[in-house]
């Protein structure tokens, strides 16, 4: 489909704003290039690869921050720096690359040339638009409750958002938008931006499995998957109708519905005519992944596995529906990106950089933890600043949580409670770095990262408020 949004050179900007522009990005460089010079050389009392991984590290998570080049290129630049000045050897400092994530969304990519491709998007988004209505409002709440409802069929985060991406690729066409419009951009932050948070509402995602086998390890308290369900229940519902009328209060549509004459979703339908072999075959391939993904119970195959299984298999001459001259095209950049960032995170454990962090949180915060409500407030906003640190909630919560176990049984808190709200503070997320989910939203080009920044700090501050009313009031009621 095309992508083009205008053809029309950009308004000139005026001088001031200019000079505005060039003044804050020689700033962000020079930010990335004196911290870590200054972590480097500072005379903490660590160890010197602690100190040089941290320094490195900061260069990373700063130009990413402030987006002063390529994210890919400048996690690359740091993973260089990790092996080239001897902080880690190249296995280490490279391993996000040997890691299943990046290479799942490589699949994911594979997936939307695929929909797009064949036309099965476009087909998909109008029998939505027909179900749901043509209007962009009306559209959107119902992606969202189908992300939702999706939660619990397909347990990935990332197998959603490829699923929901298909969907909107085509309802974007239909809109007649593209890449930068706020049609397109309302949609895939949304999508993608729900999915990680609907993941910590429900055990269903590998960050909140993760977290539960810990709690149940080191709290020794059983967790339930239905007292988990109903704890978070009401959060859902909110956190449904706020997401909808935050994107559309964000992003209003340049055109509230298509603005066709009666009957124009079923002209299109009749224009497509039958089923291509190209549709068929993709729906074929696209319908093995989601039955595949909704039977890991029974096969325990890796979802990473099915996805770039799938991806791979989509290329295949005389099977799948891409060729070389669809490969020539995809956008390689994001995997290289997700594979710096996992990077990033191992050599925070290998040279304890990550020991050093958590100690300094949990000093923080004991002093903090005083009744419900400051205890409440304290651990949500002290995992959303630690979850900047890590790139992948699975390594967040994987090593954090037995140390948090121990502080809550030492402290005399419930470990139940205080892993629960400690895992739905990984939900809370500002930068696409931070989240496999998110990069795979953030690789299809519908949106920045300063739109997720603006869409993750508010919907951040609003599943804040809404904790401090289901843990004091409701989670008694439901024995936690």
């Amino acid at each position: 489909m095309s992508t083009d949004v205008t053809t029309a050179a950009p308004p000139a900007q005026p001088l001031e704003r200019r000079t505005e522009i060039t003044l804050g990005r020689n700033l962000s460089r020079a930010l990335c290039v004196a911290v870590p010079i200054l972590i480097w050389f500072a005379p903490f009392d660590i160890g010197s690869t602690t100190k040089q991984g941290l320094a490195i590290t900061s260069f990373m998570i700063m130009a990413w921050i402030t987006e002063v080049m390529d994210h890919a290129v400048s996690g690359l630049i740091g993973c260089y720096l990790y092996w080239a000045l001897k902080v880690v050897p190249f296995d280490v400092a490279f391993t996000g690359f040997a890691n299943d994530t990046a290479w799942f969304l490589f699949g994911a990519v594979l997936f939307g040339a695929m929909a797009t491709k064949s036309g099965l998007a476009r087909r998909i988004a109008f029998v939505v638009i027909k179900r749901v209505g043509n209007t962009y409002s009306r559209i959107l709440l119902g992606l969202i409750i189908t992300d939702f409802l999706l939660t619990f069929l397909v347990p990935s985060g990332i197998a959603r958002v490829v699923i929901m991406a298909a969907i909107a690729l085509g309802l974007i066409e239909a809109f007649n938008a593209g890449p930068g419009s706020n049609i397109g951009r309302g949609m895939f932050l949304i999508i993608t931006y729900s999915a990680g948070i609907f993941d910590k509402m429900i055990i269903a995602g590998a960050a909140s499995i993760t977290a539960r086998g810990g709690i149940e390890k080191f709290g020794g308290v059983d967790v339930l998957w239905s007292k988990w369900f109903f704890a978070y229940l009401p959060c859902d519902v909110v956190t449904i109708l706020i997401a909808w009328r935050l994107t559309l209060w964000l992003y209003p549509p340049e055109r509230s519905g298509l603005a066709r004459e009666a009957g124009y979703i079923e002209t299109e339908l009749r224009k497509m005519g039958s089923w291509t072999l190209l549709e068929k075959r993709t729906a074929l391939l696209m319908s093995s992944a989601i039955v595949l993904w909704l039977t890991d119970f029974l096969h325990h195959v890796s979802p990473s596995v099915i996805g770039l299984g799938i991806g791979l298999l989509a290329v295949v001459p005389g099977i799948g529906v891409l060729n070389a001259e669809d490969l020539k095209r995809v956008n390689y950049l994001p995997v290289f990106f997700v594979g710096s960032a996992i990077s990033m995170g191992e050599v925070l454990v290998r040279t304890k950089g990550l020991d050093l962090l958590t100690k300094v949180m949990f000093a923080w915060m004991e002093p903090l933890l005083t009744n419900i409500w400051s205890s409440t407030v304290v651990l949500y906003w002290t995992g959303f600043v630690y979850h900047l640190f890590l790139a992948s909630e699975v390594s967040m919560l994987g090593t954090s949580v037995p140390l948090l176990m121990n502080f809550a049984k030492s402290r005399g808190l419930d470990p139940l409670a205080v892993g629960m709200v400690w895992t739905f503070a990984s939900a809370g997320k500002i930068f696409a770095y931070q989240s496999t989910v998110l990069l795979v939203g953030y690789s299809y080009g519908y949106f920045r990262g300063k739109d997720l920044f603006r869409i993750g700090l508010w919907l951040t501050a609003v599943e804040s408020v809404l904790l401090l009313l289901l843990v004091p009031f409701y989670w008694p009621l439901l024995g936690i």
